[in-house]
């Protein structure tokens, strides 16, 4: 059988795009009786389950409305949890160039209402063919299965697939299942397009 053809794979929070939590906070205090500093402290055991699919959109919100005694309504709290996100500029840059070059797909912890958000207001989510994402996959980063769930879904070929994230037991994991890796951080942007560019060209890609 022939090889799959190379492709990249990242992460997404902190490597495509920034997020800050203490952005929601402060303005869901505005709304409730909870101070900034411990108001998403009330959403810790129910993050989880929503991140892999346990809760629905509709319930997370009920239930973080309720759990912090929102003054508002069910959009304007999905809309203060969703407008977290900032671009990050130079992998923008990075994507712009790399654009049908090769298959991109995404690998990420998020869940419904993040999702949505983030491939409708950042252009270079265009850029990728598709995504596996915890709370559709049942399942989350470190964890084995979601990368094998992925291998599967894009007929991946490990030794020839780039895996961009930026933390370090998700990057344990994607190498010992055998993908070639790289631990993100916006201040080694540099150092990834240098390896990335010796890797493409390694694959015949220019």
């Amino acid at each position: 059988m022939p090889l799959s053809p190379p492709a990249l794979l990242f992460d997404v929070g902190k490597v495509l795009i920034d997020f800050d939590f203490d952005i929601a906070a402060r303005r869901l205090a505005e709304r409730c009786d909870h101070p900034a500093e411990t108001v998403l402290t009330l959403f810790d055991d129910i993050k989880g389950p929503y991140e892999i699919g346990d809760v629905s959109d509709a319930e997370f919100v009920r239930l973080g409305m309720q759990r912090i005694g929102f003054r508002g309504t069910p959009a304007e709290f999905a809309a203060i949890w969703c407008e977290i996100f900032t671009q990050n500029e130079a992998m923008k840059s990075s994507l712009d160039a790399l654009a049908g070059k090769l298959p991109m797909y995404l690998l990420s912890n998020t869940n419904e209402l993040h999702k949505n958000y983030f491939l409708r207001e950042f252009a270079p989510f265009g850029h990728f063919q598709d995504g596996v994402y915890s709370h559709l996959a049942r399942c989350a980063k470190p964890g084995e299965e979601i990368f094998r769930q992925t291998i599967e879904k894009f007929g991946l070929e490990p030794a020839r697939t780039f895996y961009i994230d930026d933390l370090e037991p998700n990057i344990a994991t994607a190498r010992r299942l055998g993908f070639r890796t790289f631990h993100y951080s916006f201040v080694k942007h540099d150092r990834l397009q240098a390896e990335l560019d010796e890797w493409l060209a390694g694959q015949g890609i220019g």
